[in-house]
């Protein structure tokens, strides 16, 4: 790596003046027993194993930092996705003891994947709802597990508009996960299957995490997460969330103090984190838990998605998508700057976790990436 490279800039960072983490809160919007029930359901579905820890030992060297862990959920069942932990098991819960149900969802693909998967699984039908910037390698994915997939024109946002229209009128069950008024129940399931990264975490190091950078989109990971923080971790660590620089709802959401929607004026190329407004459910629990929030630019995915496969940070190769380069971009960045660095407490005692939520579950978007970043770190050498 060289220094160019390390010259990773953040978008933009601010502070929660409203943090406050408090355990029995959070587990008090998330309750304890969903996250025990999640746990007990999902390991014992088939091929159930624990996603690899992943040391970036080559990372945390070059940065003076004790250790960064790499969560590869590339290696999650077949989907390639820590969207199986939660779409899937919503659906199992729901459609336990009925003969016959339609579920529905909308989705900017992993998600949507993980309810088809779930839906075929437990022998439901299905529907999906996907917007126009949705690739068809992904809208395929989904048709391959049985799902019968409707795209929409417009954005996320509009495919959710029609995906609740159309079910209420079939009678259809929607399994998403974005809470609104009335609708906090399978949203609950699905960050209650997040959580399971972290059970898995707490057993596979002896090392005390002392700072998580994760992406937020709707919020749904980043809380689900932040709610196995609760309940698993002895020590609480600072917790970061990192966002699109055109689509950081949490950041302005806390940055006000109460929910702030955004005007995307350009769609990020990670996709999944590219959301207008944070969740109800995932508001209340990240809007005092969250320390910090930073934004970042899309410029930096393709050579960190290169790097990553090239073992510049490790010494194993990881498959990373686009949406799995933010944390690692934000590391880099936040020990780029001396100031943040050490307002973040980030020195060689550190244990940092970073979430590598997918892997190349769009396979086209993942070469294209790779090319680009390929190409770039020739530039470097």
């Amino acid at each position: 790596m060289r220094k160019k490279l390390l010259g990773l800039k953040f978008s933009e960072f601010t502070t929660n003046k409203s943090f406050n983490f408090n355990r029995k809160k959070i587990l008090r919007v998330l309750p304890e027993k969903y996250l025990l029930e999640a746990y007990k359901v999902i390991s014992n579905w088939k091929k159930y194993k624990r996603t690899p820890l992943i040391n970036l030992n080559i990372l945390s060297k070059r940065l003076k930092i004790n250790n960064v862990f790499y969560k590869d959920e590339s290696k999650r069942f077949n989907l390639k996705s820590f969207k199986a932990l939660g779409g899937a098991y919503a659906v199992e819960k729901i459609a336990k003891n009925r003969k016959k149900i339609i579920v529905s969802a909308a989705t900017a693909g992993n998600h949507g994947k993980s309810v088809s998967w779930g839906a075929k699984k437990v022998g439901a039908s299905c529907k999906i709802f996907i917007s126009e910037n949705v690739s068809n390698t992904r809208a395929f994915e989904m048709k391959k597990l049985g799902a019968d997939v409707i795209r929409v024109k417009g954005n996320y946002e509009k495919s959710l508009k029609i995906c609740k229209d159309i079910s209420k009128q079939k009678g259809w069950k929607i399994v998403q996960d974005v809470a609104w008024k009335n609708y906090e129940y399978i949203p609950k399931l699905t960050m209650a299957g997040y959580s399971v990264m972290i059970k898995e975490i707490s057993n596979q190091t002896k090392h005390y995490i002392t700072h998580v950078f994760l992406q937020a989109g709707v919020g749904g990971m980043a809380a689900g997460v932040v709610c196995g923080i609760a309940k698993y971790f002895k020590k609480i660590p600072k917790i970061i969330v990192i966002e699109p620089e055109y689509a950081n709802c949490v950041m302005q959401s806390i940055k006000y103090g109460s929910l702030k929607k955004v005007n995307i004026k350009k769609q990020s190329i990670m996709g999944g984190m590219s959301c207008a407004e944070v969740s109800l459910v995932p508001w209340r629990i990240l809007k005092n838990a969250v320390n910090n929030c930073l934004s970042i630019s899309d410029k930096y995915v393709p050579q960190t998605l290169a790097m990553l496969a090239k073992k510049k940070f490790s010494n194993e190769k990881i498959i990373a998508g686009e949406c799995s380069t933010p944390g690692i971009i934000s590391v880099i960045s936040c020990c780029n700057d001396p100031l943040i660095k050490k307002k973040l407490e980030i020195n060689e005692k550190s244990n940092i976790l970073i979430i590598g939520c997918e892997g190349d579950t769009d396979r086209t978007l993942y070469n294209k990436l790779y090319k680009i970043g390929n190409q770039k770190l020739k530039n470097y050498d």
